[in-house]
Order: C-alpha cells, then sequence, then structure tokens
C-alpha cells in the first residue's frame, strides 16, 4: 500500500466564485469574468443592481474564468470575450478584480496551512500539500483503508470552505502528476484518492491530453500515432515514443502514462522575476492616444512597485514588453545602479526602456517587470544608501518628444 500521500488542491472556478460572494443573487446562472472595468454592475436608488450581458460585449477581452453553467455552454478561460458571446449571450458579464482575488487566496492557503504546512504554492488558486507525515493521515480501518487521509482531505476542504466561503476539490495520491490529474475528476468541491493500482481503472480510460504537461500539439501528435487514451499511452513501445519526441520528452511519456513521478513537494523558491501588463480592449497609438497610455503605464508601474513591496522584493532591473496589432512583441530593458522598489524609479526607468522601443505600430499589450530581485532584508547596508539616494534623484525621460 502506498504510503507516501500528495494531495493537489485546486479552487473551484475561482474568480468567478469570488465575485458570487459579492453578487450572490447570480448564482446558479451563467457567468463570466473578463474584460475591463467599464463592465462593472450598476447599482439604482433602490439597491437593484443591473449587469452587463455578454450579448452586448464588443472588443478583444478574452475570458478571465466562468462559472460551471457559462462552461457547459461551451464557455472556458482563455476564449475571446467576443466568441464566448455568440455560444453565451445571456451570460452576465464581470470585470476581474485580481485584489480581491489575491486576498481570497491568502486566506485559502492560510486555513490549509493550520492543517498541513508542508505546501508549494504553484498560484492563485492551486497548491499542492504533502499529507504524508500530517496527523491521521496514515491511520486506516478495515472498511477503508484510506480512511485517515480521506477525513484529514475532507477537513481541509472543510476549513477552506469555512474561511472563505468557497469550495476546492482535491486530488490525493502518491504523486503530483496523479494528483493534478485527479483533482479535475470530481469538480465541483471534488475529492479523489487513489493509488497506483488504481491506474488502469480510472486513470488510463482518461483522454492522454488530460496529462498535465501533454499540449495541444503533442495531443495531436500522439493522436497521429494512433494513440488517444492515457492507457494506449502506457502500452506504446518507449522506444517509438522517444523515436517521435526525443530522448527526454518520450521517456516522460512512457512514465507518466504509468503514474510515475518523484518530484518533491517545494516548499520555498526564489521568483526570478515580477511583472504586469494589460491587454487594451482597442489598439492605442503612443501619440493620438498618449494620454491614455500613459495613465495605463504609470498604473502598471505602481502596481508593480506596490507587489515588490508585499512580497518583500527589491529590483535592479526594469523592462517593458509591448504587442503590437500585428501580435509581434519586443522587450526593452535597463540595469539600475541600485536596487529599488520605488514607483517612481520604476517609472521613469521604465520610460526610458520606452524610449528605445518602436513605437510607430499601434500597441494592443504593454507590460511592466521587475528582475534581478533580491529580498529587502537581505540587502547589504551600503547598497541600501545607494537605492535610497537614486530614488531621490530626479530624471527628465522624453520619448520620441512625448511623454508616456
Amino acid at each position: 500500500m502506498d504510503s507516501r500521500w500528495i494531495a493537489h488542491l485546486d479552487m473551484d472556478a475561482f474568480y468567478a466564485s469570488v465575485e458570487l460572494l459579492r453578487y450572490r443573487e447570480l448564482r446558479g446562472y451563467p457567468v463570466v469574468v473578463g474584460g475591463r472595468r467599464a463592465h462593472q454592475p450598476v447599482v439604482a436608488e433602490d439597491g437593484h443592481r443591473t449587469y452587463a450581458a455578454l450579448g452586448d460585449y464588443a472588443g478583444r477581452g478574452v475570458v478571465t474564468t466562468a462559472t460551471y453553467e457559462a462552461r457547459a455552454l461551451g464557455v472556458h478561460s482563455g476564449m475571446g470575450l467576443m466568441k464566448a458571446a455568440a455560444l453565451a449571450p445571456d451570460a452576465v458579464l464581470l470585470p476581474a478584480d485580481f485584489d480581491e482575488y489575491r486576498k481570497y487566496s491568502r486566506q485559502f492557503k492560510a486555513a490549509v496551512a493550520d492543517i498541513a504546512p508542508v505546501i508549494e504554492d504553484r498560484g492563485i488558486d492551486e497548491i499542492y500539500i504533502d499529507l504524508t507525515e500530517a496527523p491521521g493521515a496514515q491511520d486506516m480501518d478495515a472498511d477503508d483503508p484510506y480512511s485517515g487521509v480521506r477525513a484529514l482531505a475532507r477537513q481541509i476542504k472543510s476549513r477552506v470552505q469555512e474561511a472563505t466561503g468557497l469550495t476546492c476539490s482535491m486530488g490525493v495520491t502518491p504523486n503530483k502528476l496523479l494528483s493534478k490529474l485527479c483533482s479535475e475528476l470530481d469538480k465541483p468541491d471534488g475529492l479523489t484518492i487513489l493509488t497506483h493500482e488504481d491506474i488502469p481503472s480510472r486513470i488510463w480510460p482518461l483522454p492522454a491530453r488530460r496529462i498535465n504537461g501533454i499540449g495541444p500539439k503533442a495531443a495531436a501528435q500522439l493522436e497521429a500515432l494512433g494513440i488517444r487514451t492515457i492507457g494506449e499511452l502506457a502500452a506504446a513501445d518507449p522506444l517509438r515514443l522517444v523515436d517521435e519526441f526525443g530522448a527526454n520528452y518520450g521517456e516522460w511519456l512512457h512514465h507518466a502514462a504509468h503514474g510515475r513521478d518523484q518530484r518533491a513537494i517545494i516548499t520555498s523558491s526564489e521568483p526570478k522575476s515580477i511583472s504586469r501588463e494589460t491587454t487594451f480592449e482597442r489598439d492605442l497609438h503612443a501619440r493620438r492616444d498618449r494620454q491614455q497610455l500613459g495613465e495605463i503605464f504609470t498604473r502598471l508601474c505602481e502596481q508593480l512597485a506596490a507587489d515588490l513591496t508585499r512580497k518583500g522584493y527589491l529590483a535592479r532591473t526594469i523592462g517593458v514588453k509591448l504587442r503590437y496589432d500585428d501580435f509581434s512583441i519586443v522587450t526593452r530593458a535597463l540595469t539600475l545602479p541600485a536596487y529599488t522598489r520605488d514607483a517612481q524609479t520604476i517609472r521613469q526607468c521604465a520610460g526610458r526602456c520606452l524610449k528605445n522601443a518602436p513605437l510607430e505600430r499601434r500597441i494592443r499589450l504593454l507590460g511592466v517587470r521587475a528582475g534581478k530581485l533580491c529580498k529587502a532584508d537581505a540587502l547589504p547596508a551600503s547598497r541600501q544608501e545607494v537605492e535610497s539616494a537614486q530614488e531621490e534623484r530626479q530624471l527628465t525621460l522624453p520619448l520620441n518628444g512625448n511623454r508616456l
């Protein structure tokens, strides 16, 4: 019997579920989250709220998430809002509020840590948890050999719901690969527990693309080889997989299909960079839309500075990213003489980067990035003094005759 228990916890339709805590009257209705603040609900004097209909949307935004009722109509995250509108015109459209989502993310992770502190953070709405040594995880009884870990998982799910008002789904298996796959099997509010003995009956009938790490291109290539299910992938000749996909990926496909994964839970990792970016509802031009671009640019820099402060980092490299109307991408970066997280300094240095970027084409996306990070409490005193002096400098940064 397996003694290692790794859980993958995935919040259910996280962004949409957070919105439904605010707008409880929308529960049970198809709701799509995405687009800009312009789609905020309108509140009348009597307190009645009027919501934007997805069918009335015009623009290039994408779906951030959708309730399960909207997903049943074919809407999914990453889909263009215009395409989603064709599928679910009567769905309610709400703007994304990432500050609120981050707040609930911190709450659910803190609730889990009170019970099982060995956690790998995988993003705003999912974590891995090592339950192996957690109290009660190895308990069992005659009727249910997994009674201990099952009770523990249910306790975690209950604690998350008490702390946030939200549900989550969990997969609990001997490794991260299987747990990630299993957390999707019984959504929403699901719990799936399995061991290697269950793989032939529970995992092998699933489509091969359900394995995290098999993307659309690899899935299409597998299907061209007559491999559609995980079971068919497990039965495939390993040498043929290596021939088709290369040594590393081919070998990984073979092991993944058999549920083999030795990766450890990583409880801490240092980010290489922190960034903020936004895609515009319409393409903007550096000169004709200078004021609007400047306001957006300043806000991104302020948000980036706040992110650095909240996470306790300083940065020495500031960069910008532009995606043009032809979908080409340009990045520019500047390394500073001292570490900083000051919003004005970030704004000034990012402006210098923009000065070196082509601005003739209309801009579809604008982003600001902070790199070469250092924990604030690990910065040498001499560098702190330099940082303080550098932040006091005022820089004049013309941008091709314009100021963004």
